[in-house]
Order: structure tokens, then C-alpha cells, then sequence
């Protein structure tokens, strides 16, 4: 018996338990129930609602979902929007330029999608078949037994105050136990986190890289709209050192979907995502397509770029890796939910078998992901991403020379740790942004309040630090603390008080995008759960 097993709470077994309700998640839970109906599975996810946590641009690609879900036409999964047209442009300040579309970025036989509705649906297909889901319970803790084998999860104490003690409103949390337990927690998930560290996954594997991805949806003048079309850019506002681009997609019913990645490993400590993102809608291009408009949704999450080099161990004694969590994102063709799904369903194809040995580790689950389309998907394009590292030209020259068959060539390039990346302020150029107008560019905290985030105010914070006095004496004399610059909801400040700075953490505001746990130079901040449901409550995104 583990000693991490509590008394008070209450013990359910499962053969299956999975953590995390996104498109890998809710695939492996049902291919699961297809293959082997008497398995018991149960699905537990942080998000208020199936959904409500799910961000992606996103043009979807149907490759996993025909072989998950060959009827998906018939069960109405919400895929209406074809799409019909790319264009893949390079930005001046001031004037646009047409390229050819990279190979993986086009998109014929695609659809543009709302990931939280696709999430819904998928939900609502596992359901039926019998998986049991559990939405605002966050997975808070791992559980192990007396050997260091994962026996489940247990999700938060809820009614803690924010002095730690328990209010009357206290409910313990509920253990889930399984003979395996499938971690799906998304990109840079809190306990994935931890077995990375407890079981050394990373010990033959690059460091994971990031991007942090700022979204908005806008409803247009119905005569801007075409519905279908995908244009993506790089260049500005991103200088020439920096990785960066946006997506601009025509979804239904007048609405476009619009939104600016950028690198983690960035260096200037001045940069801030969020007021890039701001100062792309005023370029003329895209400007003129907003005007008149109005902005309904505001998201951000991390992603993961660290690609096939970057793949962790995925198994360990009691459980594996599935999705972004892992890293399975294809960042050429920005596309990571057909991939997710895959490696979800690949795991529950091995899972079904192994639950009849007496094994703890399901070994054969990386040797069949290495049998199937994901892996070669993923190694054709592994040294695509990395090739930015000197810069935006040098970068698509190299991106070219592998798709035109450089991949062949046996030479895999080195990822590096984003937070290691920054320079010192001293060193750096200030950026000034500008003001917004409110009309076409916003400030932080209009936005986070079109993502719906909401988290009970009495509750312990939930964004730990590991010194409390590192982002003022070492972050803010060393890179201006790039906090208060890189959070896309407003979390972190530095105020003055009585003539001295004070660091401020607003975690209320949380959007859960994971990018102060990535990005801060001295990882001194860890992103832990807080209470189930807490946190944004996306519609469309």
C-alpha cells in the first residue's frame, strides 16, 4: 500500500484511467470501448465542461478520425468548414508578399474546426459507448504504490482556503485507480511534469520547445468573408532572430478565426506575444479585414515544437504519454489533433492486450507508434522547426532543402531549453508597443474576460513560487522580470510599494496556458492545478 493513499478519500477502481478530456484523450477512451467493451474506462478533466479547456487555430486533418470514426459524416461531428484556399504570405511593416504555400501547409481535403466542439462531440461518442467522464475534477496527484508503480490519480481537495486550512465547504478528493493510467494532459501538463522528472523519460531525448499561441475570434463584414480561405504569414512583426507567425482561417456563419504564434526560445526579454499579436491586426492586410468588425473570443495556450527529437520515454511502470503531453505536434504543418488522436488510439490498441500480462510497462505501445504513419509523419519533418534557431531566411531555405528530400540525410538537429534562451535586459532593445484602441488591438485584461475565466477567489494560489524573493532580486535587475511580459492574461506584476518593488501574482486571471512554467528564466515558477472547474471556458476556440 502506497503511503500516498488517504483514508478519507474515496477509492474507485478502473482498469483504464485517463487524465486529460482533448482529442487524444477522448480517442484512446474510444477505441478502448470499441475493441474491448467489457474494459472499464474512466476520463477525468480539469475544465468545467469537455471543451472548455480546448484551444487550437485550428485546420483539422481527418486521417485519424477516418480510421477512429469512419462514419463521422453520419454522427454529425462538427466539421461544416472546407477548406478551399491557402495562402502563405511574407509581411513587411507596411506590405505583404505572396510565396509559394509550403507542401504541409496545404490544406485540400481539410476542414476548419472549433476544437472544444470537436472535443464535445468526441466526448459524447465515448460516452455512448460506455466511457465514464468526469469534467471539473482536476487530477492533482499521482498515486503510486509501494514498488514506485502509478496505480491512478486523485483529484483536488475542493473548499481549501487561500490560508491552506479547510472552510466548511470542504470535500476531500477522490482517488481513481487503474492497472494503467494514460497522462493526456496536454502541452507541458502539471503531473506529465513529474513523471518526466521522478522516471528520467528525457534522459534520451532533447529538451521539449514551445510556442505560446494568442487567439482571437472576430465576426467580419459578411462581404470580407470567404469561408474556407487560410492564409498564414511570417516575417513582421517578428524580427529576423525570432520564430514566429500567425494563421488568419474563414470559418462559418461570417467569423475568422485569427491568431499569432510565437517561439518560446525568443531572447529579447522585452518581448511580450500578447502586444505582437496586438500589433499584427495593424498591419494593412489584415486591418482591413477586421475593420468593422467585432472580436467575440480571446484564448492563449502554450504548444509544444520540440517535435520527433523531443519525444520522451512514454512508458513507465504503470501508465504512458499520449499527445501533446508527449509532443506530438507537427509544427510545419501546424497541425498536432491528428496526431493526438493517433497516439491515443495506438496506446488504447496496445493497452487492450496488455491487460491480460503481468506486466506494469507497456512496452509494446512506442514499438507499434513506431510502426505506424505518426512516427515517419514526424521524422520527415524533425529538423524543419530547429533550422529557425538562426534565423527567419537561413530557417526557410533549410525548411525547403528537407521537404525537397534533405530529410533523407542522416542528421537529426539539436533542440535547446526555451527559458535558457533570454538575454539580459542590458543587452537587449526595449520594445514599445502600441497603446490599444480597443477597437482593432485590446489590453490583457478585456481579453481574458472573453475567455470566461473564472477561479473561486478563496483558494490557495495555484502558480507556486519555488523562492518567493527571485523575481525581484534576480529577474527584475537581470531581464526586467518578463513576467509581466510574456503571461498573455495579465497573472504577473511588478508593483512599487513604499518605494520598493513587489512582485504580484493575480492568478485569478489564469488562462492555464502554461507559458510562466516554460518561459521563466529561472524556473522558479511551477503551474499546479487548481480547483477543478477553474480557469477559462472557451465557446468556439
Amino acid at each position: 500500500m502506497s503511503d500516498s493513499i488517504r483514508s478519507d478519500r474515496e477509492n474507485m477502481p478502473y482498469d483504464i484511467v485517463i487524465v486529460g478530456g482533448g482529442p487524444a484523450g477522448l480517442s484512446c477512451a474510444i477505441r478502448l470501448k470499441q475493441l474491448a467493451p467489457e474494459i472499464s474506462v474512466c476520463l477525468v478533466e480539469k475544465g468545467s465542461e469537455i471543451g472548455a479547456h480546448l484551444m487550437s487555430g485550428a485546420v483539422f486533418e481527418t486521417k485519424a478520425l477516418d480510421e477512429l470514426i469512419p462514419d463521422w459524416k453520419d454522427k454529425n461531428a462538427p466539421l461544416v468548414t472546407q477548406a478551399k484556399k491557402d495562402i502563405f504570405l511574407f509581411l513587411t511593416e507596411k506590405k505583404a508578399f505572396k510565396l509559394p504555400t509550403p507542401p504541409q501547409m496545404k490544406n485540400h481535403g481539410n476542414y476548419i474546426i472549433s476544437l472544444a466542439n470537436f472535443g464535445r462531440w468526441l466526448a459524447q461518442q465515448a460516452e455512448a459507448l460506455g466511457v465514464e467522464i468526469f469534467p471539473g475534477f482536476a487530477a492533482a496527484e499521482i498515486l503510486y504504490d509501494a514498488k514506485g508503480t502509478v496505480i491512478g490519480v486523485a483529484t483536488g481537495d475542493m473548499g481549501i482556503g487561500k490560508d491552506g486550512e479547510k472552510t466548511p465547504q470542504f470535500e476531500p478528493g477522490v482517488e481513481l485507480h487503474g492497472k494503467q493510467t494514460i497522462f493526456s494532459e496536454g502541452c507541458h501538463g502539471s503531473l506529465t511534469k513529474q513523471l518526466i522528472q521522478k522516471f528520467d523519460l528525457r534522459k534520451d531525448s532533447d529538451p521539449q520547445t514551445y510556442g505560446l499561441g494568442i487567439k482571437e475570434i472576430w465576426e467580419i463584414d459578411p462581404a470580407k468573408h470567404e469561408e474556407g480561405k487560410i492564409v498564414h504569414t511570417v516575417g513582421w512583426p517578428m524580427d529576423r532572430r525570432t520564430y514566429g507567425g500567425s494563421w488568419l482561417y474563414h470559418m462559418a456563419d461570417n467569423r475568422i478565426s485569427i491568431g499569432f504564434v510565437v517561439g518560446l526560445d525568443y531572447k529579447n526579454p522585452f518581448l511580450s506575444p500578447f502586444e505582437e499579436m496586438q500589433r499584427f491586426k495593424l498591419h494593412p492586410n489584415i486591418k482591413t479585414i477586421l475593420e468593422g468588425g467585432r472580436r467575440i473570443e480571446y484564448g492563449a495556450r502554450a504548444l509544444v515544437e520540440g517535435g520527433f527529437q523531443s519525444l520522451p520515454k512514454l512508458t513507465f511502470p504503470g501508465g504512458l504519454l499520449i499527445g501533446d503531453t508527449a509532443g506530438f505536434l507537427n509544427v510545419p504543418k501546424i497541425k498536432g489533433n491528428h496526431t493526438a488522436m493517433k497516439s491515443g488510439m495506438v496506446a488504447a490498441e496496445t493497452l487492450v492486450a496488455h491487460l491480460k500480462s503481468t506486466d506494469t510497462e507497456c512496452t509494446a505501445y512506442p514499438q507499434e507508434l513506431k510502426k505506424s504513419w505518426i512516427w515517419q509523419e514526424l521524422y520527415k519533418v524533425r529538423n524543419i522547426r530547429p533550422g529557425f534557431h538562426r534565423g527567419l531566411w537561413p530557417g526557410i531555405f533549410h525548411a525547403a532543402f528537407q521537404t525537397f528530400g534533405g530529410w533523407f540525410l542522416p542528421y537529426t538537429l539539436k533542440n535547446h531549453a526555451d527559458y535558457a534562451q533570454l538575454e539580459k535586459a542590458a543587452d537587449s532593445q526595449e520594445i514599445l508597443y502600441p497603446k490599444p484602441d480597443q477597437t482593432l488591438t485590446f489590453d490583457r485584461l478585456s481579453s481574458v474576460r472573453l475567455s470566461n475565466t473564472m477561479h473561486s477567489e478563496n483558494q490557495p494560489c495555484h502558480l507556486k513560487l519555488a523562492d518567493p524573493s527571485i523575481p525581484v532580486n534576480k529577474n527584475l535587475p537581470q531581464y526586467n522580470e518578463p513576467a509581466q511580459r510574456y503571461c498573455p492574461a495579465a497573472v504577473y506584476e511588478v508593483v512599487q510599494e513604499a518605494g520598493s518593488p513587489r512582485f504580484i501574482i493575480n492568478a485569478q486571471n489564469c488562462v492555464h496556458c502554461k507559458t510562466c512554467d516554460i518561459k521563466d528564466p529561472a524556473q522558479n515558477i511551477n503551474w499546479t492545478v487548481p480547483e477543478g472547474g477553474g480557469g477559462p471556458n472557451y465557446s468556439n476556440m
